[in-house]
């Protein structure tokens, strides 16, 4: 069995860290804390990736105080953006800490965490004695340095608030007050997070003279665009099912490069070495197959969404790719579909034009006549251009109608007499 130093550069979870030697988390158990600021109602897969490193942590005998930043999430970490956030009400806070509770439950479920909420020991902090307790601890020029102050003070900058300026100061205290009151000794973070966990072990050693220390991972971000798995970038990946749906969720495994396969195997399963190399060696001898993204699509969906939800996906799947005839499906499988993507009816002879507005796929007659034109439009994933359907487009009265190669852009159509 590996060690847990072992374990997390196997997997890819080495960054930074404040330990001289990172063998020292094999011979010593650490109380640690992660943390995740309730700026939406749902962690996404950015969060799982360091999710996944924590339950490592504990598995290894390592003790998880998880928090819920009901206090730093009233204003917002600063570190990365280019403009001031938007502050929440206290009503979407308190829905959001929730929510991100129940996630971590999820998560983590059948593994020891402790679950805390950082409002709970500011809410009574008074001003003055913020200052006196911890702003008297923390060197200005340390906090000027940080690169996002720098970004956001210089020429081309938006500018920063006192609010957002001060965020290192709460995440710092949280750090202190979680090592004095639970005897938390090791931060773990993403590597976008360093430099506020650093003013925390700063901040510790200052006023108690304890040696604190983080271990960070590095931030999982796409080959192709340079752009991190996170809840503020573009077409992010949610883990609670209303925002991305199940079958969604799986899809998006599925459709990941050949070259991150492997990666994302390592960093979102709980698959061991073994089992990962059988699946690439698999997978290399017919890539075009794409076991691995199917192995990897298999285990998140199932970890994230549980076993109900992992089928229906996959089975979702199954029909939209091609991979299993649409005639072949059940009654219920059908629901399954209906209830994912949008559905039509047709005659035998009917309109392709007219069941790609009525499925959403098309806004208005003009436009579906250039995605025909343009051969863009599917059946049954066949490129068509003409705008009626026949007799050999049916499958057993069913047919999948699709705009363009992404999955989700596909309507059910059923033959009425």
């Amino acid at each position: 069995m590996m060690t847990l130093s072992e374990e997390l550069t196997w997997r890819g979870f080495v960054n930074q860290t404040t330990l001289e030697d990172i063998k020292k988390l094999d011979s010593e158990k650490f109380i640690f804390y992660w943390g995740v600021d309730p700026s939406s109602d749902s962690m996404t897969v950015g969060n799982l990736a360091m999710a996944m490193m924590v339950k490592y942590f504990i598995k290894h005998g390592h003790k998880a105080v998880l928090l819920v930043g009901g206090a730093t999430g009233m204003i917002g970490d600063p570190d990365g953006k280019a403009e001031e956030r938007h502050l929440l009400s206290k009503d979407n806070l308190e829905t959001n800490k929730l929510a991100i509770t129940n996630q971590y439950k999820y998560i983590f479920r059948d593994l020891p965490i402790e679950i805390v909420d950082n409002y709970d020991w500011f809410r009574d902090f008074r001003y003055l004695e913020f200052l006196r307790e911890v702003g008297k601890h923390v060197p200005m020029r340390q906090m000027l340095s940080r690169e996002f102050v720098q970004s956001r003070l210089g020429e081309e900058g938006s500018g920063i608030s006192y609010a957002e300026f001060s965020y290192v100061l709460i995440q710092a205290y949280d750090f202190l007050y979680l090592h004095q009151n639970h005897g938390v000794n090791l931060q773990v973070c993403g590597s976008d997070q360093w430099g506020n966990s650093i003013a925390g072990v700063d901040l510790i050693r200052r006023i108690t003279g304890d040696v604190t220390h983080v271990w960070s991972g590095p931030l999982i971000v796409n080959p192709q665009t340079g752009i991190k798995f996170g809840k503020s970038e573009g077409g992010a990946i949610w883990l609670d099912a209303t925002k991305t749906s199940p079958s969604a969720f799986y899809q998006f495994w599925v459709n990941s490069e050949d070259e991150t396969a492997e990666q994302y195997l390592k960093i979102y399963t709980e698959l061991n070495k073994d089992q990962i190399n059988n699946i690439m060696t698999e997978h290399n001898s017919n890539p075009k197959l794409r076991l691995a993204q199917f192995a990897l699509a298999d285990e998140v969906t199932r970890l994230v969404h549980g076993e109900i939800a992992f089928e229906k996906a996959r089975t979702i799947t199954r029909y939209l790719n091609g991979s299993q005839s649409i005639g072949e499906a059940s009654n219920q499988e059908l629901n399954y579909l209906r209830e994912e993507i949008k559905s039509t009816t047709t005659s035998i002879n009917g309109s392709v034009i007219q069941s790609l507005i009525e499925s959403g796929l098309a806004e208005s007659n003009t436009v579906a006549k250039k995605l025909l034109n343009g051969g863009a439009v599917y059946i049954n994933s066949r490129r068509i251009s003409r705008d009626s359907f026949n007799s050999d487009d049916f499958i057993n009265g069913k047919l999948l109608l699709r705009r363009g190669k992404a999955f989700k852009d596909t309507a059910l159509v059923e033959l009425v007499n």
